[in-house]
Order: C-alpha cells, then sequence, then structure tokens
C-alpha cells in the first residue's frame, strides 16, 4: 500500500492462509520448503463455512495450491528435476544440471524476419 506521508510504498499486514498442495508437488514441497521462506502460491481460494465446537458458525478461507515457487529475490535456490513415476514414455530420471559450472553460450540462432 502506498504511504503519502513517506512517499513510498509500506507492505501491509501479513496474511496466512491454510493451503493444500497434494501428489507428487506436495512431497517435493515438503522436501524443499521451510518455515519462514517467502513463496508464491497459485491455486483456488476457496471458502469454507462450519460450526466450530461451540456451535458459533465460522468461515475459513483456504487455497488449494496447484503450484509453488520461492521468491528467489530473498533466497537462493538449487533445482533438482524429478520424472513423474508411471510415464514410460519418459525414459528415467534426466541428468541433474551441475549449476555452480559456467555453461558455455547457446549458438545463436538466424531468424528471418
Amino acid at each position: 500500500m502506498f504511504d503519502p506521508d513517506r512517499n513510498e510504498f509500506i507492505d501491509g499486514d501479513p496474511l496466512f492462509f491454510r493451503c493444500s498442495l497434494w501428489r507428487q508437488a506436495g512431497e517435493n514441497a515438503a522436501q524443499s520448503l521451510t518455515r519462514g521462506l517467502r513463496i508464491i502460491i497459485t491455486g483456488k481460494l476457496r471458502q469454507r463455512t462450519l460450526d466450530d465446537k461451540d456451535g458459533q458458525r465460522r468461515t475459513m478461507m483456504e487455497i488449494d495450491a496447484e503450484d509453488v515457487a520461492v521468491f528467489l529475490t530473498y533466497a537462493r535456490a538449487q533445482f533438482t528435476k524429478t520424472c513423474r513415476q508411471g510415464m514410460p514414455s519418459q525414459g528415467g530420471p534426466a541428468p541433474t544440471p551441475d549449476l555452480t559450472q559456467p555453461s558455455s553460450p547457446a549458438p545463436a540462432e538466424s531468424h528471418p524476419f
């Protein structure tokens, strides 16, 4: 939000949602993410209404996550590609690139335009 008195943008209060991430994406997130890490989540926002143990009606907002990514502005990440199980056309795991070694530049492509 923009603060006109300070003439700058300031962060608002944090907002926390319960998120669900299923199957392989959930396994990858559980092995990769740590508490306090800033992430980006895309998915479906859902609203649930329920009665608590005292009989009070409560409304909860949850996210059914489809994708999770780390904010690379605030952290470094090393990625390991995983292959999907049960996919015979994939032919096995892909080699993990060595991100510590500089790669040779790709050859220039010519375009007709």
